[in-house]
Protein backbone atom coordinates (compact mmCIF):
# COMPACT_ATOMS: atom_id res chain seq x y z
CA UNK A 1 0.00 0.00 0.00
CA UNK A 2 1.72 3.46 -1.05
CA UNK A 3 0.73 6.06 1.85
CA UNK A 4 2.61 8.61 0.29
CA UNK A 5 1.68 11.71 -1.60
CA UNK A 6 0.94 12.77 -4.67
CA UNK A 7 1.92 16.27 -4.07
CA UNK A 8 5.65 16.88 -3.42
CA UNK A 9 6.68 20.28 -1.92
CA UNK A 10 9.46 21.70 -3.76
CA UNK A 11 12.47 23.47 -1.16
CA UNK A 12 13.03 25.68 -4.38
CA UNK A 13 12.19 29.54 -4.29
CA UNK A 14 11.47 31.36 -7.25
CA UNK A 15 13.00 34.88 -7.17
CA UNK A 16 10.92 36.10 -10.53
CA UNK A 17 8.57 37.25 -9.13
CA UNK A 18 10.05 39.18 -6.86
CA UNK A 19 12.12 40.62 -9.24
CA UNK A 20 8.89 41.22 -11.10
CA UNK A 21 7.47 43.32 -8.00
CA UNK A 22 11.03 45.96 -7.71
CA UNK A 23 11.31 46.60 -11.46
CA UNK A 24 7.46 47.95 -11.39
CA UNK A 25 8.40 50.24 -8.37
CA UNK A 26 11.33 51.28 -10.12
CA UNK A 27 9.74 52.30 -12.86
CA UNK A 28 6.50 53.40 -11.52
CA UNK A 29 9.11 55.76 -8.99
CA UNK A 30 11.25 56.64 -11.82
CA UNK A 31 7.71 58.52 -13.64
CA UNK A 32 6.32 59.53 -11.00
CA UNK A 33 9.44 61.56 -9.91
CA UNK A 34 9.85 65.01 -10.89
CA UNK A 35 12.38 65.18 -13.71
CA UNK A 36 12.42 68.63 -13.72
CA UNK A 37 15.15 71.20 -11.82
CA UNK A 38 14.04 71.66 -7.88
CA UNK A 39 15.24 75.66 -8.08
CA UNK A 40 13.36 76.37 -11.51
CA UNK A 41 9.92 78.45 -11.14
CA UNK A 42 6.96 77.36 -12.47
CA UNK A 43 6.74 78.61 -15.93
CA UNK A 44 4.67 77.87 -18.92
CA UNK A 45 6.98 77.07 -20.92
CA UNK A 46 6.84 77.53 -25.17
CA UNK A 47 6.77 74.69 -27.20
CA UNK A 48 9.59 73.23 -29.16
CA UNK A 49 11.78 70.49 -30.59
CA UNK A 50 15.24 70.03 -29.40
CA UNK A 51 17.39 68.49 -27.42
CA UNK A 52 18.38 68.70 -23.48
CA UNK A 53 21.15 69.61 -21.31
CA UNK A 54 22.16 67.97 -18.22
CA UNK A 55 24.97 70.58 -17.59
CA UNK A 56 23.62 73.51 -15.84
CA UNK A 57 25.73 76.22 -13.99
CA UNK A 58 22.59 78.55 -12.97
CA UNK A 59 18.73 79.56 -14.44
CA UNK A 60 17.64 82.89 -15.40
CA UNK A 61 14.27 82.82 -15.32
CA UNK A 62 11.58 85.63 -16.64
CA UNK A 63 7.71 85.46 -15.74
CA UNK A 64 4.82 87.24 -17.37
CA UNK A 65 4.64 89.85 -14.74
CA UNK A 66 8.29 90.68 -16.73
CA UNK A 67 10.08 89.89 -13.16
CA UNK A 68 13.69 88.21 -13.29
CA UNK A 69 15.14 84.61 -11.43
CA UNK A 70 18.28 83.52 -10.86
CA UNK A 71 17.30 80.26 -10.05
CA UNK A 72 14.88 81.17 -7.49
CA UNK A 73 16.16 84.31 -6.54
CA UNK A 74 14.64 87.70 -7.49
CA UNK A 75 16.59 89.80 -8.82
CA UNK A 76 16.25 93.55 -10.82
CA UNK A 77 17.10 94.11 -14.40
CA UNK A 78 19.92 96.29 -13.58
CA UNK A 79 21.72 94.33 -11.34
CA UNK A 80 21.28 91.23 -13.51
CA UNK A 81 25.22 91.52 -15.33
CA UNK A 82 26.91 92.04 -12.26
CA UNK A 83 25.10 89.08 -10.21
CA UNK A 84 25.87 86.64 -13.20
CA UNK A 85 29.59 87.61 -13.54
CA UNK A 86 29.72 87.44 -9.70
CA UNK A 87 27.76 83.77 -9.75
CA UNK A 88 29.85 82.66 -12.45
CA UNK A 89 33.46 83.93 -11.70
CA UNK A 90 35.86 80.56 -11.64
CA UNK A 91 33.80 78.52 -13.00
CA UNK A 92 34.68 75.87 -15.95
CA UNK A 93 32.46 76.33 -19.73
CA UNK A 94 30.01 78.44 -17.71
CA UNK A 95 26.43 77.50 -18.72
CA UNK A 96 23.53 79.89 -18.40
CA UNK A 97 20.11 78.20 -18.91
CA UNK A 98 16.98 80.90 -19.65
CA UNK A 99 13.68 80.16 -19.23
CA UNK A 100 11.22 82.89 -20.69
CA UNK A 101 7.53 81.98 -20.13
CA UNK A 102 5.37 82.31 -23.18
CA UNK A 103 3.82 85.76 -24.39
CA UNK A 104 7.10 87.72 -22.30
CA UNK A 105 8.15 90.22 -25.25
CA UNK A 106 11.68 88.85 -26.81
CA UNK A 107 14.05 92.02 -25.79
CA UNK A 108 13.75 90.15 -22.42
CA UNK A 109 15.06 87.59 -23.89
CA UNK A 110 17.94 88.80 -26.32
CA UNK A 111 18.81 91.46 -23.34
CA UNK A 112 19.98 88.27 -21.08
CA UNK A 113 21.19 86.76 -24.44
CA UNK A 114 23.49 90.14 -25.25
CA UNK A 115 24.92 89.66 -21.51
CA UNK A 116 25.60 85.97 -21.99
CA UNK A 117 27.44 87.07 -25.57
CA UNK A 118 29.41 89.75 -24.37
CA UNK A 119 31.10 87.54 -21.23
CA UNK A 120 31.28 84.64 -23.05
CA UNK A 121 28.59 82.59 -21.49
CA UNK A 122 27.12 79.70 -22.79
CA UNK A 123 23.39 80.04 -22.87
CA UNK A 124 20.35 77.14 -23.74
CA UNK A 125 16.67 78.38 -24.09
CA UNK A 126 14.38 76.14 -21.82
CA UNK A 127 11.20 75.11 -23.84
CA UNK A 128 8.36 72.31 -23.04
CA UNK A 129 8.38 69.41 -25.46
CA UNK A 130 6.07 69.06 -27.72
Amino acid sequence: MNLRGRNKVSPEFSMSSMTDVVFLLLIFFMLTSPAITPEALDLILPKAKGKTTNKQTLSVSITKDLQMYINSERISNSALEGELKTRLTGEEDPTIILRVEEGVPIEKAVTVMDIANRNSYKIVLAVKPE
